[in-house]
């Protein structure tokens, strides 16, 4: 005989409600007020990358942060990495905060290259909280073509 799945909690005498079910509530995670946002990563750093004609382009969104703050660079095995931080703004003990969400801390991203960029020649500016890497792209040789004259 098949069982059918009850909706109903025998433990609780309730009935089973899969939308306010929290699986993680009987879990030891501390509560996100005893969270230290000086450890929480920076995460949020969103990059594009797209390829032109003539080069790679990355974009990275980082608001706030100033250049001195980010860090380009590549690596002998063709990686670009691109890091920074976010540092914690500094409290006041007279100030009441109502509602954190801003991240701060660290973050780094690294992106393999292909074999057509040429490394030597990265550039990378920022404006407006936007960085901007450009690494050019070698030029693709046509290959040499020859017609060959058919005898016969």
């Amino acid at each position: 005989m098949a069982m059918i799945p009850s909706f109903f909690d025998n433990r609780r005498g309730t009935i089973f409600d899969p939308f306010t079910w929290e699986p993680f509530k009987d879990f030891p995670f501390p509560p996100s007020s005893l969270v230290s946002h000086e450890n929480s990563a920076f995460v949020s750093t969103r990059i594009d990358w797209k390829e032109t004609p003539e080069a790679h382009v990355f974009k990275a969104d980082l608001p706030g942060l100033k250049k001195e703050e980010v860090k380009v660079e590549v690596e002998d095995d063709r990686v670009l990495q691109i890091s920074g931080e976010r540092k914690v703004e500094k409290e006041d003990k007279s100030d009441t905060w109502h509602r954190v969400e801003r991240s701060s801390g660290k973050f780094l991203r690294r992106f393999r290259l292909p074999e057509n960029a040429k490394v030597d020649e990265v550039k990378a500016s920022m404006e407006n909280g936007v960085l901007t890497v450009t690494v050019p792209k070698e030029e693709v040789k046509k290959p040499d073509v020859k017609a060959i004259e058919i005898s016969g």
